[in-house]
């Protein structure tokens, strides 16, 4: 099967100059960005799953934010 950075996980540079090429300069703005920004997702977590996260959370001390937090850290590592 071809790559494609539309689909591969793991785009390369350059792969969408060709694209962005044929925009029109007039739409197009550049904004340097916040270095300390921070992304905020919002979860629903209901019924036995909300009981379980306040459990775990209370028993190590931690906000559940931070249990969630350990929990992607987790399961991103490698496994061994």
């Amino acid at each position: 099967m071809t790559k494609t950075p539309w689909t591969d996980l793991v785009p390369q540079p350059g792969d969408f100059d060709a694209d962005l090429a044929t925009i029109d300069p007039r739409f197009v703005e550049s904004h340097h960005g916040d270095p300390s920004a921070k992304v905020r997702i919002v979860l629903s977590i209901e019924g036995e799953d909300a009981n379980r996260l306040q459990r775990i959370s209370a028993a190590r001390g931690e906000k559940p934010a931070d249990v969630i937090a350990d929990l992607l850290r987790a399961a991103d590592s490698p496994a061994g």
